[in-house]
């Protein structure tokens, strides 16, 4: 297929994609729309950023279109689920843009907000509703919405629901569902959880695959920088300093840190925000509405935006702190390179986190360039300045000579004291005067004999 009029979609709907300037299809487009407009069942492993989302609305939109029908309260004809907030927003105005001349109802089912809005949204029932599964299954319990008429379940990234947890959710929803239903789950990765779920789930599904599972996007650029940790921060304010950044997309492991490196950044004159799971909703879509806009520059950001962050123009992807999971490297750095423009990962890596880095080469099946280590410059720095304080300051004869006539008259007013001390004693005294006399004699011993004519003190 070489254009979207080849698939043979409502009038509506190509017109909305003219709008759009969409004139070919992408690789996963040319190969699920046709599947999908057949009513089959689908698992489409592509990589982020191919249009995978097109990929099934399109052909959803036209099932719609030609079959139009009285909707039921409380319930929806097509249910997509997705991990985060923010995809599931770029989900449903990909929806709304491609269904503009279409009278199709949609709705939105998030965490974070009000759940009143998404109550009354539903009352009357919807076309396509889109899901984060924690907050579909609040309005199921709420019994705001029923399940009893989907009849189409698109899991979307279902790789990363199953590692944010989400399994045991979705197997509760689908329990609901009718079992005469279109499945659609498209993933980026296929790990073996995921090829089980779509055993389970999915009836005799196509399998299109565009792109080898977890492969890197060819156009990034892609540098390591070894680091020890507590030079980190330092190393990523250098590293924002040096590059030509556009928009950079900085990857840490926990929200704390997120915060931390924030904090770090504004100290250093450098603007940056961040975005993760203990913001509110409106300050998520504040920030990321700024970082489209350009207005902030650095966004600092857990995993929760390695997926669902779909903005044109980020140049650069750094990993603060490398994944623990080998494929969320590949999301991650997944987020530059996009519409064909090129793009630069670069990760800084502890001592600690090599067993993670190695993880990442075996599973690209490449090995990634050291372009620098700062640990080691740092390291090297400080073994200098150890054995510049442990080298002996070169010193004059006669002040050589003078420090050793100061040393032996220390050492001889010593042995005085020491002799004092062990003079007859009664009792407890003469305990004390043994002590000091003897034992505590052979754990001192007054320098002697040829050492103190020869040596300096602290030799």
């Amino acid at each position: 297929m070489t254009s979207f009029h080849d698939f043979g979609l409502d009038a509506a709907i190509t017109r909305a994609l003219a709008e759009e300037s969409y004139a070919t299809p992408t690789p996963i487009q040319a190969q699920t729309i046709p599947i999908v407009l057949s009513r089959r069942d689908v698992v489409g492993i592509a990589q982020t950023g191919t249009g995978k989302t097109a990929a099934f609305a399109l052909p959803i939109l036209h099932y719609l279109a030609a079959n139009p029908r009285g909707r039921e309260r409380k319930s929806c004809r097509v249910l997509v689920l997705s991990p985060t907030r923010e995809l599931s927003g770029q989900i449903l105005e990909s929806f709304r843009a491609y269904g503009r001349h279409l009278r199709i109802a949609t709705a939105l089912a998030i965490g974070g907000v009000s759940m009143g809005n998404q109550v009354r949204a539903l009352l009357n029932g919807v076309d396509v509703l889109v899901a984060t599964p924690g907050r579909l299954i609040d309005l199921v319990k709420s019994n705001a919405l029923r399940l009893g008429d989907v009849e189409c379940l698109v899991l979307d990234e279902a790789d990363r629901m199953l590692d944010m947890g989400f399994i045991h959710d979705i197997r509760k929803i689908v329990a609901k569902l009718p079992a005469k239903r279109q499945t659609l789950l498209f993933s980026a990765t296929m790990p073996r959880a995921i090829a089980e779920l779509a055993a389970q789930m999915l009836r005799d599904p196509a399998h299109v695959a565009v792109t080898p599972a977890a492969s890197t996007v060819e156009r990034v650029e892609q540098r390591v920088i070894r680091v020890d940790r507590p030079e980190k921060p330092a190393t990523l304010v250098d590293v924002l300093r040096s590059e030509t950044i556009d928009r950079a997309l900085v990857f840490t492991r926990t929200k704390h840190g997120a915060d931390k490196v924030v904090r770090g950044l504004q100290k250093a004159g450098i603007a940056a925000e961040a975005i993760h799971g203990n913001k509110s909703q409106p300050q998520r879509e504040r920030v990321l509405a700024a970082f489209r806009k350009g207005e902030i520059r650095i966004l600092i950001a857990t995993d929760i935006a390695a997926r669902g962050i779909d903005v044109d123009g980020i140049s650069h992807v750094v990993n603060f702190d490398l994944p623990e999971v080998p494929e969320t490297y590949v999301h991650r750095i997944g987020r530059t390179a996009r519409a064909g423009a090129a793009g630069i990962a670069i990760s800084l890596c502890a001592g600690e986190e090599l067993a993670l880095l190695r993880d990442i080469e075996k599973l690209i099946r490449m090995p990634i360039p050291i372009t620098g280590d700062r640990g080691h410059a740092r390291r090297e720095e400080v073994r200098a300045s150890v054995r510049r304080a442990d080298r002996p300051a070169s010193q004059p004869k006669s002040q050589n000579r003078q420090s050793q006539n100061r040393q032996s008259q220390n050492g001889k007013s010593q042995n005085r004291q020491w002799r004092r001390d062990a003079a007859p004693a009664s009792g407890e005294m003469a305990s004390v005067a043994f002590m000091r006399g003897g034992f505590m004699a052979k754990r001192n011993p007054a320098p002697r004999g040829p050492n103190w004519r020869s040596h300096a003190k602290g030799s």
